[in-house]
This record gives structure tokens, C-alpha cells and sequence, in this order.
């Protein structure tokens, strides 16, 4: 017998980037599967998580990215890259997402936005 996790099939990577165009201790936001979706540099690997602080809405994408902590550029909110969650508190959290590179091209693995009521 399946469970219903089982029958359904995990999102694709999609390209958002090439390599080199992400600079070290910096983010870009995309659009991925109909969310905004923030990716940093560390200088070694990329990291993915959503692009909006759930304090105002800020882009995560535009602040700086140090040490694997994102900081938000509105009221300096932090955010590990690792798991995404809030430095402050650990109950809160961001969605992270997986980051692979094919050849020269940069890809995310991020879910489709689900509908809310």
C-alpha cells in the first residue's frame, strides 16, 4: 500500500541563474514556481530560501548575506541559510529550498505556492 506522499512527485529543478552571476555575499531574487524565491552566494555553495521576511514583507533577496545568515534590509531581521530560521527565534522560520549547479547553471528545487483562504 502507498500513502498519498508517495504518489506524488517532487518538483523539478528549475534554473535561475549561472554561475558568476550571484556575487559572494550577496542574493538575487527569482521567480520560481509562482513564488519569489531569494538565493545567496557564501563563496563556496548557494543557498535558496523565500525572498519575504514574515516580519513586513522585505526582500530577503536584497540584504546582506554574511557568515550564512541573510539579513533583512528593512529592520535587520536574520535568517539562517541552513535551515531558515529566525536567529532570535527559533519558531519562526523561513522556507528553504534545494540548490544544485548543472554544469554552469544555477538550479532551485522549490514547490509550487499553494492557495490560501
Amino acid at each position: 500500500m502507498t500513502s498519498p506522499s508517495d504518489s506524488v512527485p517532487s518538483p523539478p529543478f528549475a534554473p535561475v541563474a549561472r554561475v558568476g552571476e550571484i556575487p559572494v555575499g550577496e542574493g538575487r531574487t527569482f521567480e520560481v514556481a509562482g513564488r519569489l524565491v531569494a538565493v545567496f552566494h557564501d563563496g563556496t555553495r548557494y543557498h535558496a530560501m523565500d525572498d519575504l521576511c514574515p516580519h513586513m514583507g522585505a526582500s530577503l533577496g536584497s540584504g546582506p548575506f554574511v557568515d550564512g545568515m541573510v539579513t533583512c534590509p528593512w529592520h535587520a531581521w536574520r535568517f539562517r541559510a541552513c535551515d531558515g530560521g529566525w536567529c532570535d527565534n527559533e519558531k519562526l522560520k523561513v522556507e528553504v529550498f534545494d540548490v544544485r549547479v548543472s554544469g554552469d547553471v544555477i538550479e532551485v528545487c522549490v514547490p509550487p505556492a499553494t492557495a490560501t483562504a
